[in-house]
């Protein structure tokens, strides 16, 4: 059989890596794809990024099945035009993407429904949020209501921090129409978790937890980015905190979505903060898989992800068992110069090591330019180790990541710190 997988992201590559390795499988198309996937004998790159043009393509090739993996297109209805057309796509529709691609729209949901979160307030008027700002003091947390490519979020530690993110988003217009509206909430203390289910609009199948490293810098310092990192599985998610998750948060926002008149199917992500008293908030939700966190997750499933997926399309989750590593597999991200505010394009990549069963690197920001692989992006690579410990996933990572090579690059030395602890 066919599939095709939409994006050109490391996510993306993790998620085609997967597909392509089950017996199953005649072809991956990837669309667009990226320098990693054209360089991957069993994936085939699709230079067409229109949902439509898309469509006709699968018709064209037969696709048996499409995985979309970033939020734009979900936003913008992908789902939607695919099942119009009766074609198996796996994904939430417009308006269930509405949980990630606003984020009042999300936070009033939780409020609605009683979901765990910090309490917030929206705003489009500066001075509005100004006064509110001053009225609650700092840590706050500013955020961009639309899609802002992981950089809507400012965590402002001081009351300056906070007035300069209000300014930007609001009067600057740093995003466009993703920023016109703000949502300005409480600052959560505690130790967060990525906490990702696939939906098949009734059924729930939770995936392997793991942990997201959102700053820049060692010791989570520097300005928050996409994220620079991630491991799989989460300590901090033990036996009964996953119940708990499960009971407070996953299930009752999938019926709340329902009660709503929204049935949800696709990738369902929970960002969590754990407090000192082990109490679960819900810090925000995507409606799609994690990036970093796919490559480390993905790097774990031992099961045939296609019969997964199929299960997905067919309403079918609760039959089906996922199997894992039980090693833990840590990703580092390797980033351009200037990522995260101006990341430089067109440095040549080299010195990436084969693949082996103990790491994996799978790509991101490249491109192939006349055969020269070359940065494209702001995370240009993501290195996963695994190991039957945090410490020795590390250094089958780290070992691979000094043999690669591109000018500026820049990489975390402690992604995986909390595990170890």
């Amino acid at each position: 059989m066919k599939i095709l997988v939409v994006g050109s992201g490391g996510r993306e590559h993790a998620l085609s890596w997967k597909l392509a390795q089950s017996e199953r499988i005649q072809t991956v198309f990837v669309a667009p794809g990226n320098g990693g996937t054209a360089l991957d004998a069993r994936l085939v790159n699709v230079e067409i990024t229109d949902p439509a043009a898309l469509a006709d393509f699968v018709v064209a090739e037969n696709v048996a099945l499409t995985l979309v993996g970033p939020e734009a297109p979900l936003a913008a209805g992908i789902v939607n035009l695919f099942r119009a057309r009766g074609l198996k796509i796996f994904g939430p529709t417009r308006e269930a993407a509405q949980l990630e691609s606003s984020k009042d729209f999300a936070k009033a949901f939780m409020q609605r429904h009683g979901i765990p979160t910090a309490k917030y307030q929206s705003f489009s008027d500066a001075a509005q949020a100004h006064a509110y700002v001053d009225a609650n003091g700092a840590p706050i947390v500013i955020k961009a209501d639309g899609l802002a490519a992981g950089k809507g979020v400012v965590v402002a530690m001081t009351l300056d921090e906070a007035h300069a993110a209000v300014d930007h988003m609001l009067s600057d217009n740093a995003f466009g129409d993703a920023g016109a509206r703000i949502v300005i909430e409480e600052f959560l203390a505690g130790e967060e978790a990525s906490f990702i289910v696939m939906c098949d609009g009734k059924n729930v199948l939770p995936l392997a937890t793991s942990q997201d490293h959102k700053r820049l810098k060692d010791h989570d310092e520097g300005p928050n980015t996409g994220g620079m990192g991630a491991y799989s599985p989460a300590p901090i998610v033990t036996p009964s905190m996953h119940a708990r998750v499960m009971r407070e948060i996953i299930n009752p926002t999938i019926q709340g979505m329902a009660k709503d008149g929204i049935v949800f199917t696709g990738f369902l992500y929970a960002g969590l903060m754990i407090d000192s008293e082990g109490n679960p908030r819900t810090l925000e939700f995507n409606c799609r898989m994690g990036d970093p966190e796919t490559q480390p997750i993905m790097a774990r499933l031992k099961s045939d992800f296609v019969t997964v997926l199929e299960h997905a399309c067919n309403g079918t989750l609760d039959t089906v068992e996922l199997e894992w590593d039980r090693r833990t597999a840590v990703g580092v991200v390797m980033a351009a110069a200037g990522y995260p505010d101006s990341p430089r394009k067109g440095d040549v990549i080299d010195g990436i090591p084969a693949e082996t069963p103990e790491c994996v690197t799978f790509h991101a920001g490249t491109q192939l330019v006349s055969g020269s692989l070359q940065t494209n992006g702001g995370r240009v690579l993501c290195v996963v180790g695994l190991g039957d410990s945090v410490k020795m996933a590390q250094k089958q990572a780290y070992e691979t990541v000094e043999k690669v090579h591109f000018n500026g690059a820049q990489y975390r030395r402690d992604i995986g710190w909390r595990g170890v602890k």
